[in-house]
This record gives C-alpha cells, structure tokens and sequence, in this order.
C-alpha cells in the first residue's frame, strides 16, 4: 500500500538567481502533526506564481520518494555533491512525498483516498527555471524533462486532514490519459 512519508509547506520568499530577484515558494519545510487539507492546498501553504501553481486543479504537489536516489546523483555528477550529499523530502517543492506510487501508476482523475481527505490526480507537474535553480544547476529542467520525474498536482476532493506516515488508498478514475502521456505531450518544448 502507498504511504505519504513527508508533509511540507512553506511560504513564498524573495531569492536571487543570477542577478534578477524572483519570488519563489521552493524550500517548503516539512510538518510532523496533521495539516488541514482546503480547496486550495494545504494550510500554512504558498504558491509564488499562481499562473502555473496553486488553484483548485494545482492545489497540492506530489512527489515519489523514489526518485531523490536520481535527483541526489545528478547532482553529485554536476558537481553539487560536496555541498549538500541529502536531498530532504519537500527539497522538490512537493507538498507530499510519496512511496509506492510513481507517475506511471497514476492517471488524471486517479483519487489517493487518505484517512482523513481525498485528493483527485489532475495533471503532471512542468519543470521550469527556477527548479534549476532549487537543483543547483542548469540541466535540471531538461533532465526532468527526459526522464518523467515530473509528480503530479492533485485537486482537494474532500477536503480534511493530512499526516506524514499514513497510508493512502489509490481509487481508479476513468483511466482516459496517464500522467506520462500528459508529460510528455507537454514536454516536446523542453527537449529541442
């Protein structure tokens, strides 16, 4: 059975990269007691642009815990490795991070029914410049793109409560289009 084994929320910041100053909502931090599940997201939760986050289909951001053992590699191979060898759950701007269930498992409509609320699937998450900026270098974006190390948004179903350790059941949707035919279609931008 899957397992969220991480809660994180944060707050938009101010932060530079390069020399333009941007607001961002990366660096969520992780909670140990249950979070109050809204329409919108969790409580205690920012998105800094909410043309592609947030909103009631973005409303929450899954992670697999699976794929960090990646994440950490390519960052030693980039040459980060020295500088941080631990990737934290929530370091992928993820409000939950997941076990046991990857993108390929998923499909848009998908509800993850937890104890306390359930979340409905609804689209993969796009890679942009400032998850390179979270990663430490420049090819983060693109390595997304071509692996499908995506996670997806969900939408709040039945709003409740969320907390670290519990167990969630996956209820079938229609199984029309799976999160990596979403990805993908959306990707072909990102791998020219």
């Amino acid at each position: 059975m899957p397992q969220l084994l991480s809660v994180q929320v944060g707050l938009a910041r101010r932060t530079n990269i390069g020399e333009r100053s941007i607001l961002t909502a990366y660096g969520k931090q992780p909670v140990a007691q249950a979070v109050p599940v809204l329409p919108l997201g969790l409580l205690g939760d920012e998105q800094a642009d909410l043309s592609v986050h947030g909103g009631l289909a973005k409303a929450v951001y899954a992670y697999p815990s699976e794929h960090y053992a990646y994440w950490q590699a390519a960052r030693r191979e980039a040459g980060l490795g020295e500088i941080d060898a631990s990737l934290p759950g929530g370091s992928l701007g993820e409000n939950l991070t997941l076990q046991g269930l990857l993108e390929t498992g998923v499909w848009a409509g998908d509800v993850l029914r937890f104890p306390d609320c359930e979340l409905r699937v609804t689209l993969p998450r796009e890679p942009c410049y400032k998850f390179n900026a979270a990663m430490g270098f420049g090819r983060a974006s693109k390595l997304m793109a071509q692996t499908g190390f995506c996670g997806f948004y969900l939408a709040v179903q039945t709003p409740g409560t969320l907390c670290a350790g519990e167990s969630f059941d996956v209820i079938p949707g229609r199984r029309g289009v799976g999160i990596p035919a979403l990805f993908a279609a959306k990707m072909r931008k990102h791998l020219r």
